[in-house]
């Protein structure tokens, strides 16, 4: 990515989130808010750059084109694909933005989500 795209980037994101996404690779769950329209957006990648990317230049007839400020608001770094996406079901059928807002104060209960859909361990 070449620098100004990577600036332009950085913008999108605020806090320590931005920098434990990019040490590390694998399978998240994330979570963006818009202050314009003081809604959240929760979906899966396994590329979250790229993903912040798509949805800052979303297309007008998808969910996130309807504002321009959306940043990166929780992540959660999965195991698996599988355990990610169940993470991300989960969220959704919450339908709740309390729901959220307290994901992110308290981090007991992510850890709780990962536990709950951790697959079944590896033999021995």
């Amino acid at each position: 990515m070449v620098r100004a795209q990577e600036e332009e980037l950085q913008k999108l994101v605020e806090g320590p989130a931005f920098l434990f996404f990019r040490s590390i690779m694998g399978h998240f769950v994330y979570i963006l808010h818009s202050k314009k329209m003081d809604r959240f957006y929760t979906g899966y990648t396994a590329n979250i750059e790229q993903r912040l990317e798509f949805h800052q230049n979303a297309l007008s007839h998808k969910f996130t084109a309807k504002a321009d400020d959306w940043k990166l608001f929780l992540g959660i770094a999965c195991e698996t694909k599988k355990q990610a996406l169940s993470i991300e079901a989960h969220i959704k059928r919450m339908k709740s933005s309390t729901y959220i807002k307290n994901m992110e104060k308290y981090p007991e209960m992510r850890e709780k989500l990962l536990e709950k859909y951790k697959g079944p361990s590896e033999p021995r």
